[in-house]
């Protein structure tokens, strides 16, 4: 993985923090959720003169990509809705690169050096460790945990489709601008049929979210995609999950949540998988 990659995914990793702040930090989840995804179309209305149309191979995986998406999008807000961010986030962005790097190994046939291996174990660890800071509510928190850890076996799939199909697609930004265009009839489809008025809700109260989260999240993934084209998807998703970091000092600083020894403890065990993860190829 090359310094260029290394950056732009720790880019990627701040961005995917901010936008999940958003959905978490306001009272209606499934507006701010709403709000950030019909926040892509500015962006990829621009973009699209400019990209090329994806290779023929790459559609099965684009359309199998909406799918996992639109199901990532509904139990991540179900998450929110049970649990705080302190313990959603952790559960799901921690198990990713784990459950990625084992069916990459296994099925896709990847081969990955041993200090790879031993950054994606340290990263995942220090991330789901994050959870034991809540022992007095969150972590008893079943259902939160349970769809924590849904949302993130569809992390899990969609990165590694996408990781596919991004490589076949000869086009990492038109393969995700399609999908993108896709994921944004689709969403926005399901939940006006949940919520009728949700259109008009985004317009009076949701418009900051509208701009700051929509952008932040299309170029958190946008860049995510460019890099699975560029480096191993297992080194890519467990770098990429280090946003945990990000979210812990948004959470601090921003959203009034405690520091502990745990939490503490826990970040710094992510940041040393992430500079091991750095270093691999030359250890």
């Amino acid at each position: 993985m090359s310094l260029t990659v290394f950056l732009a995914v720790m880019g990627a990793a701040l961005m995917h923090a901010v936008w999940n702040a958003l959905v978490k930090g306001g009272s209606d989840k499934l507006m701010n959720m709403t709000a950030i995804v019909l926040g892509h179309t500015p962006i990829v209305l621009t973009l699209l003169p400019f990209v090329d149309l994806p290779a023929p191979e790459s559609w099965p995986y684009l359309l199998t990509s909406l799918g996992l998406h639109i199901g990532y999008q509904l139990f991540l807000i179900l998450a929110y809705r049970l649990g705080d961010l302190s313990q959603v986030y952790p559960i799901a962005r921690g198990s990713s690169p784990l459950i990625v790097a084992a069916v990459s190994v296994l099925i896709m046939g990847v081969t990955l050096h041993v200090s790879e291996w031993l950054a994606i174990v340290v990263i995942g660890v220090g991330i789901i460790s994050m959870c034991i800071t809540r022992q007095a509510d969150g972590m008893r928190n079943r259902n939160a945990a349970l769809a924590a850890i849904i949302t993130g076996c569809f992390i899990s799939s969609y990165s590694l489709v996408d990781g596919t199909g991004a490589r076949l697609a000869g086009t990492a930004l038109g393969y995700y601008s399609y999908q993108t265009i896709g994921n944004v009839v689709i969403f926005a489809l399901i939940v006006t049929f949940v919520r009728p008025r949700i259109l008009a809700d985004i317009a009076r109260s949701g418009k900051k979210v509208f701009a700051i989260g929509g952008t932040a999240s299309f170029a958190a993934y946008a860049t995510v995609m460019w890099a699975f084209t560029q480096a191993p998807i297992p080194l890519v998703v467990a770098l990429r999950e280090t946003g945990i970091v990000f979210a812990l000092l948004i959470g601090v600083f921003f959203m009034g949540e405690k520091l502990n020894l745990v939490k503490l403890s826990s970040t710094m065990m992510t940041l040393g998988g992430a500079i091991i993860l750095r270093l691999a190829r030359s250890l």
